[in-house]
C-alpha cells in the first residue's frame, strides 16, 4: 500500500470511528432494543474459556458442600447471623483493618491489572459472561439453534413450534435460575441449613424462600432478557475502561495498518498489489460478539474482550490462506508500530505488586490468632504491694475467631517468677465458647525484685489446655516510682 492510499484508507478509518460513537450498537436509531443474535463461536481462545468455565462453574457448585477439618467451609457470608467465612477462616466485627485492607487491595488491583491487561476478567472470569455464554446461550443453541435459525424463529409468529421452543427454553432457563440461586443461599447460610429449610416447614423460613423466589425471577430476567445491557449500561467497570485503559494496555485489538482497506475476497487476486488490506469484509467478527459491536472501530465500552472475534477471523484467515492475528491481543502501540505482543518490563512490574498485594493480605489472614486478646490498664487505677510482690489489676477483652471453644490461662513472659491471677474464678482458666467475646480482670503479680522500671513493658501470653500458644499482648506494668532510680 503507497503512503497516498494508506492516507486515504486511514482518514476512512477515523471518520468510521466518528461514525459508530454516535450510536448505540443494542440500541435502534429510534431507541428501541436492538436484539443481539450472536453466532455460535468456535476456536481456540473458546475452547479455552470453555475449560475454564467449567472450572469454575464446578467450582461454585462443590464449594459450598465442602467443609474444612476445623469444621468452617471454605466461604460463607451469613448477613442474617454476621458469620462470615473466608477461605475456613472466621471473619468478625474486630477484623475491619483485614476488610478494610482487602477493599483497598481490591481497588488498587483493578485499576493496575485493568491498565495492563484490559477487559480480560470481563470475558474470561465474569459470572455474567460465564453464565451468558457458557450456560444459557449454549441452552439456546441447542433449542433455536444458531444465529440465523433464532433470527428467523423471531420474526415468525407463534405457531407450535415458536411456542414449544420458547417455552421449554424458558422453562430451564428458570430451573436453572432457581438452582444457581440455591447455589448462592448455601454461601450465605450453610448447605447445612439449606438442607433442613427444605427439610423442615416452609413456613419457618418463608422469609428466606421469598428472597429466593425473588432472586431467581431476577436471574432469569437478567440472562433471558437483560443480557449484554448489564454490561453495557449497568456495569461500571466498562466506564472505568475509558479511565484506566491507555496505548500501552493489552486487549483484543483489530490491526487497521494490515486490515483496511475492506475488500470483498476474490480468488488469484493480489490484494497488495491491488492497495487492499487483509479484511475481507466478511462481517463474521460482528455477528459472534455477544454485545453486538465491529471491533474494527477500534477500543469501545461494550467490548468484553470475550475473543470470540480472534476465533472468528482466525478461521476466516485460515480458509483464505491469509496470516491469522488480523484481530489479536495487542496493544495500540503494538498496532500502531507494527509490532507483536511482548510482556513488556510494566506489565512484569505491576503484576510483581499485584502479587505482593494479595500475598500480603494472605500473610495477615493466615497469621491472624484464633483469639483476639487485649490487656487494659484499668482508667484510675494505680499498683500495690503484696509484701514482695506488685499487683496491677488489668481489664481483659478476648475475642474467640473460631468455632471450637477453647480454655486459657495467662503468663507472663518476660518474668518468670510473676503470676496471673482471675479475678472471682477459682479455676484460674478462661473458658471462652466459640465466636464470644468474653471480658474480665486479672491481677498480674510480678516481684519487685524482677522489676527494673516503674514502668516496664511486659509480655502477657495466652496459652491453651495443650500449652500451645494463641495470642501475645504487650503492656506497660507499673510500679514504685523509685524503683526506676535504684
Amino acid at each position: 500500500m503507497n503512503k497516498k492510499t494508506e492516507q486515504h484508507f486511514s482518514w476512512e478509518y477515523a471518520e468510521e470511528n466518528e461514525a459508530f460513537r454516535n450510536a448505540v450498537a443494542t440500541m435502534e436509531k429510534n431507541g428501541t432494543r436492538k436484539w443481539v443474535y450472536a453466532k455460535k463461536p468456535a476456536g481456540k481462545y473458546t475452547n479455552y474459556r470453555t475449560i475454564l468455565s467449567v472450572i469454575l462453574l464446578a467450582l461454585l457448585v462443590i464449594l459450598p458442600l465442602i467443609t474444612l477439618p476445623n469444621g468452617n467451609p471454605i466461604f460463607k457470608f451469613d448477613v442474617f447471623n454476621t458469620q462470615f467465612v473466608l477461605f475456613g477462616y472466621p471473619f468478625f466485627t474486630t477484623d475491619f483493618f483485614l476488610l478494610a485492607f482487602g477493599m483497598i487491595i481490591c481497588v488498587v488491583f483493578v485499576i493496575l491489572f485493568t491498565t495492563v491487561y484490559g477487559r480480560i476478567f470481563c470475558g474470561w472470569f465474569c459470572p455474567q459472561t460465564i453464565f451468558l455464554e457458557f450456560v444459557f446461550r449454549k441452552i439456546e443453541y441447542l433449542i433455536e439453534g444458531d444465529r440465523n435459525k433464532q433470527m428467523r424463529l423471531d420474526k415468525q409468529e407463534w405457531n407450535e413450534e415458536k411456542i414449544i421452543k420458547r417455552g421449554s427454553k424458558w422453562f430451564i432457563y428458570y430451573l436453572i435460575s432457581f438452582f444457581v440461586v440455591n447455589i448462592l443461599m448455601a454461601y450465605i447460610v450453610g448447605m447445612d441449613f439449606l438442607k433442613s429449610m427444605y427439610r423442615d416447614s416452609p413456613s419457618e423460613h418463608i422469609g428466606k424462600f421469598i428472597g429466593m423466589f425473588i432472586f431467581s425471577w431476577l436471574f432469569f430476567f437478567v440472562f433471558a432478557w437483560f443480557r449484554e445491557q448489564a454490561c453495557t449500561l449497568v456495569c461500571p467497570y466498562g466506564r472505568l475502561q475509558g479511565v484506566l485503559i491507555d496505548k500501552h494496555t493489552m486487549q483484543v485489538s483489530y490491526d487497521y495498518k494490515r486490515g483496511e482497506g475492506r475488500s470483498k475476497f476474490r480468488k488469484n487476486e493480489d490484494r497488495k498489489a491491488l492497495g487492499k488490506g487483509d479484511c475481507i469484509d466478511c462481517g463474521q467478527c460482528v455477528a459472534v460478539c455477544p454485545t453486538g459491536i465491529d471491533i474494527r472501530n477500534g477500543s469501545q465500552l461494550e467490548c468484553v474482550n470475550c475473543t470470540a472475534c480472534m476465533d472468528a477471523c482466525d478461521e476466516v484467515m485460515e480458509k483464505i490462506n491469509l496470516p491469522k492475528g488480523l484481530i489479536r491481543y495487542a496493544s495500540e502501540d503494538n498496532i500502531k508500530e507494527g509490532k507483536p505482543f511482548q510482556v513488556s518490563i510494566r506489565m512484569v512490574v505491576f503484576s510483581v505488586i499485584l502479587l505482593a498485594m494479595v500475598a500480603g493480605l494472605g500473610a495477615f489472614v493466615m497469621n491472624r490468632s484464633d483469639v483476639e486478646a487485649k490487656f487494659l490498664q484499668i482508667p484510675g487505677s494505680d499498683y500495690k504491694e503484696e509484701g514482695s510482690l506488685i499487683v496491677n489489676t488489668l481489664q481483659y477483652s478476648l475475642m474467640n475467631k473460631t468455632n471450637q471453644s477453647h480454655q486459657l490461662k495467662a503468663i507472663v513472659l518476660s518474668h518468670p517468677k510473676s503470676k496471673v491471677e482471675l479475678v472471682s474464678d477459682r479455676h484460674q482458666m478462661i473458658y471462652i465458647e466459640a465466636g464470644e467475646l468474653k471480658q474480665g480482670f486479672v491481677k498480674v503479680k510480678i516481684p519487685r525484685s524482677e522489676l527494673s522500671s516503674y514502668k516496664e513493658l511486659i509480655h502477657i501470653q495466652l496459652v491453651d489446655e495443650n500449652n500451645r500458644t494463641i495470642d501475645t499482648y504487650k503492656i506497660s506494668f507499673m510500679a514504685p516510682f523509685d524503683i526506676g532510680n535504684d
